[in-house]
């Protein structure tokens, strides 16, 4: 029998990447901007230690202008890194050169020392207020928070990207914070 929540997630994740495929690259530099807006509120939730971002691809949101905010801030960076079927976190600093990783995306090299980020910023195709997200279905952040229940979760997205709902399974990872270029988003309960 076929779980209907798999149903559910394929169709959202097509709708929300075309949403996401129509934001013009001058849309998209200022909801970077506007996310960049919330790097105060988030670098005063915890002591400053390392926080990990994202190269943004298939209209991502650009964490860039926040993650440089963070740091104006005192925090280190780090990137994920693609391990099989898992995600690591290294090292990072602005100049850094980056290696072509799976699915298109720019991660650090595999000899970046590795580390435990105390907040991981990550993108999303969709959001609910819950602090559920959809992601690309592999699954590779809902793993890599199980191994970091105490990292603090920040989903970021355009505004456009909330739903009422996202599907959720067994283990899909709800996370604390949705950060988009309209507001900030409280997930805790």
């Amino acid at each position: 029998m076929t779980d209907p929540t798999l149903a559910e997630k394929a169709a959202l994740r097509q709708a929300m990447k075309g949403l996401r495929k129509a934001i013009v690259p001058a849309a998209q530099a200022v909801a970077a901007q506007a996310l960049a807006g919330h790097a105060e509120a988030l670098a005063a939730l915890r002591a400053p230690a390392i926080v990990s971002g994202y190269i943004p691809i298939r209209g991502e949101i650009d964490p860039g202008p926040l993650m440089a905010a963070l740091v104006a801030s005192g925090w280190r960076l780090a990137l994920p890194r693609i391990e099989g079927e898992d995600l690591s976190f290294r090292a990072h600093r602005p100049g850094d050169v980056l290696a072509c990783g799976g699915f298109g995306l720019t991660e650090p090299q595999a000899d970046a020392p590795r580390v435990v980020p105390a907040m991981i910023l990550l993108p999303l195709l969709a959001f609910d207020r819950r602090g559920h997200r959809l992601g690309y279905g592999r699954g590779y952040y809902d793993r890599a928070l199980g191994r970091l229940p105490g990292a603090l979760t920040i989903g970021l997205g355009h505004h456009a990207q909330e739903v009422p709902r996202v599907p959720v399974q067994a283990h899909d990872v709800p996370l604390d914070f949705i950060a988009t270029d309209g507001a900030l988003i409280d997930c805790r309960h």
